[in-house]
């Protein structure tokens, strides 16, 4: 399945809104481990996540995973640059993201900042819209 660029923008902003809302801003800095690389299989093995596939395209590979009660995206990508275009756009919706080498995990700040402890990676904060 072949998606166009404004489709999966718009698939990923779907998901994140129904996932991570708009929320506050937050940061704890603990030890962070090195950060993951691979598959979306590789990763969501290392997060003891069963992937629930919503998109299996040549530029991103994006599925629901779930932590206790919690929903995340976890998504990866054939390029840095389609990766750093899907989160810049979808950052406009808030929400927490959880970036490494192309992959990014979306979701709630603790589901977040809890797969950090396990992936690595580097907390990033979407546009917080609770002021409007």
């Amino acid at each position: 399945m072949r998606l166009t660029r404004p489709r999966l923008a718009l698939a990923g902003a779907a998901a994140i809104l129904a996932l991570a809302g708009c929320g506050s801003e937050g940061d704890g800095e603990a030890a962070v481990p090195k950060t993951a690389t691979g598959s979306l299989e590789k990763l969501a093995a290392e997060a003891k996540c069963r992937p629930n596939m919503q998109t299996d395209a040549d530029e991103i590979r994006q599925a629901i995973c779930k932590k206790g009660d919690e929903k995340y995206i976890l998504a990866t990508f054939a390029t840095d640059r389609g990766q750093r275009e899907w989160i810049n756009t979808a950052k406009d919706y808030g929400g927490y993201y959880l970036v490494g080498r192309k992959w990014v995990a979306v979701g709630h700040e603790d589901v977040v900042t809890g797969l950090r402890d396990t992936l690595g990676g580097t907390l990033e904060v979407g546009t917080d819209h609770s002021g409007h």
